[in-house]
Order: structure tokens, then sequence, then C-alpha cells
């Protein structure tokens, strides 16, 4: 957790032209924010330019940081932005979904989370192998830790768009993890409960 009077002392500094506290509060979150924004893009090319963007909007909105949240939450907030602007310029894969359908599919495939164990290295790669648009809901909603009416509202769709996009996703990555240990692969196991 970061102490919160180091944050506002380099923010304070920024605030008053001070490039040298710009370089620390980048040296100290550009890595984080990369792994947000590379999670989301699945690019690293992409991500660098995301979180280059998001570096130079905080700077340059520093008066606009009332200090509610910690300068790091603020940050990664634009770093999201900035990396869903980019998924949006590729035309990401949100298909519309109705309340309806939603039922529909969770009568018709009604599953449960397996206690399978996989590797780290697993389901980074399943991860990575989803379409932009169930990636981004995913990452959003379960490593991001925003609700679903905070990605709709992100993404610009729907809450129920978002919670099949989830669940698409989800479902996507139990066939692939699925598929690799039908293959037998052999790796280190972990398991989430």
């Amino acid at each position: 957790m970061e102490e919160r009077s180091t944050w506002q002392s380099l923010v304070s500094a920024c605030k008053k032209g001070d490039l040298s506290a710009q370089e620390v509060l980048y040296k100290r979150y550009v890595k984080a924010m990369l792994n947000s924004s590379f999670r989301i893009l699945n690019n690293r090319e992409d991500a660098e330019d995301a979180v280059q963007e998001a570096f130079l909007k905080a700077f340059g909105s520093l008066n606009s940081f009332r200090g509610e949240s910690s300068f790091g939450a603020w940050l990664k907030r634009i770093v999201v932005n900035q990396s869903i602007n980019i998924l949006k310029k590729r035309k990401d894969e949100a298909v519309p979904w109705d309340e309806k359908s939603q039922l529909e599919w969770e009568q018709k495939n009604d599953w449960q989370d397996t206690e399978r164990p996989y590797s780290v290295q697993d389901a980074y790669e399943a991860l990575h192998q989803l379409s932009d648009g169930y990636r981004s809901v995913f990452s959003l909603y379960m490593l991001e830790g925003y609700d679903h009416k905070e990605i709709a509202e992100i993404l610009g769709i729907s809450v129920s768009t978002s919670i099949s996009q989830y669940n698409r996703a989800k479902k996507r990555l139990q066939t692939i993890m699925k598929n690799k240990q039908g293959h037998g692969q052999d790796r280190a196991i972990i398991s989430r409960k």
C-alpha cells in the first residue's frame, strides 16, 4: 500500500513543475500500469502507447486530482480508459445481449466453476487467446476489480453486455484450459478458491 504522504508530496512537487518528482512518480507506477494495460490490450506496443498517453494526461491534469483516492488508483483509471480507447479503435467484439438471451444462455450452459488446478502460465496463455472484447471485460472484472456497471460505463456498453462478455470469456477460458489439460500438460499447478 502506498504511503499517502509520499505520493501527496510528489504530486505537490509535480504541480509546481518539478520534473524530478514526475520522474519518481513515473518510475514508481510505470510497471504496474503497463501490466494493467497489457492485460486489456494483449499487445506490448499498444500498452506502452496507452501508458505514455496516460502519464501525459495525468501530469497535464494534476490540478484536477483531488486526492480522494490514491494517486495510483487515479492514474490506473486513466490508463484503463486509454487502453479502452485503443481497444475501441480495434473495433472490439462486444455483442449486444439482452436479459432474456442472458437467462437462456445461463440455463443452457449451467456449469459450475471447476476445481481443476492449472498453472499460472496456462492461465496467462489462455487469457491472451481471448478476443479483445472478451479479454477486456474479463480483465477489468477479474483482474482490475471493476464491477459490471463500471465496465459498462468505461466500454460504452450495457451492463448485460458486460455480464455476457464476462460469462463468454469465462466459458472460453474453461474450454482452453480443459484442452490444455487434456493434452497432458505437466506444469506446476495452482487453484483459486
